[in-house]
């Protein structure tokens, strides 16, 4: 495969970031939610499959618009905490691009935030088409561009002004890849999938000051903590006074309330 350094960085990479990555982005990515949700036409009698599950909100907000939930992760230390957190859902320890479940198992796939950690993602897209019934949906989130998504968008910017992002990381697919909703539409037609459609879905950021979104990506995440973490004392001092200047725009009564959209895409199994 060729990514699998990549894909051997991410597996490790999560295993050691689940409180944190709960902390920093649960509140921020649940709120595609309902999007998401709607876009897969999940309510009762639906048997929906959310793969790279994280602590498996996306599953528990389907069962409660009357759906069943089957949830997988590639982390075995994300799985054991949505575990505990969702004692009702059945979740498998699994990667996206090798599913444990026969063909045309589901109604409806969700995959919240997951397809910019995958090594293949095409190979994930044809995993999920194999165990979707016939016109069955499927819809993924990604964040939208850093330009939009400006919580990333200020610390990539104070990285490139006082840093670097050449550091060495193994060799990946783009971060950003599926911020671009034509290429979302492209992949998922490509992979069979019909009536394909990418719309921006808006979310925001809360962090208590002092707090910015560096903080919530150096502790909260895999490859951007990466970066982060390799950058020297003096140029990660440089970062922060860079990011703290830029935030104050979106200071509000202590609280910074940052646009983080996402892109949503869905199609359909003909």
């Amino acid at each position: 495969m060729q990514f699998d350094e990549f894909a051997a960085f991410e597996r490790n990479g999560w295993e050691h970031v689940v409180p944190s990555y709960e902390d920093y982005f649960g509140r921020l990515t649940v709120q595609s939610h309902p999007a998401l949700l709607d876009a897969l036409a999940v309510g009762p009698g639906i048997r929906m499959l959310d793969v790279a599950a994280g602590p498996g909100n996306l599953a528990a907000a389907a069962i409660e618009r009357g759906a069943t939930a089957t949830a997988v992760d590639f982390s075995a230390s994300m799985i054991a905490h949505a575990r505990q957190l969702h004692p009702e859902i059945e979740f498998e320890h699994a990667d996206a691009e090798h599913l444990p479940f026969g063909d045309e198992s589901f109604d409806a796939v969700g995959i919240n935030f997951g397809m910019l950690h995958f090594p293949e993602p095409e190979r994930a897209l044809d995993e999920a088409a194999r165990v979707l019934r016939r016109r069955g949906r499927i819809a993924f989130t990604a964040w939208a561009m850093p330009e939009r998504a400006v919580g990333f968008g200020m610390v990539l910017d104070a990285v490139r002004l006082h840093g670097t992002l050449d550091i060495g990381l193994p060799p990946a697919p783009p971060f950003f890849r599926f911020g671009d909703p034509a290429e979302c539409v492209r992949v998922l037609t490509e992979a069979g999938f019909i009536d394909a459609r990418a719309d921006e879905v808006e979310q925001t950021w809360h962090l208590v000051l002092p707090e910015t979104p560096l903080d919530g990506l150096m502790h909260g995440g895999v490859r951007m903590a990466a970066i982060l973490r390799a950058q020297s004392k003096s140029a990660l001092a440089a970062i922060e006074q860079e990011v703290r200047t830029r935030v104050k725009t979106y200071a509000q009564h202590g609280e910074l309330l940052l646009p983080m959209p996402c892109v949503l895409a869905c199609a359909t199994k003909p």
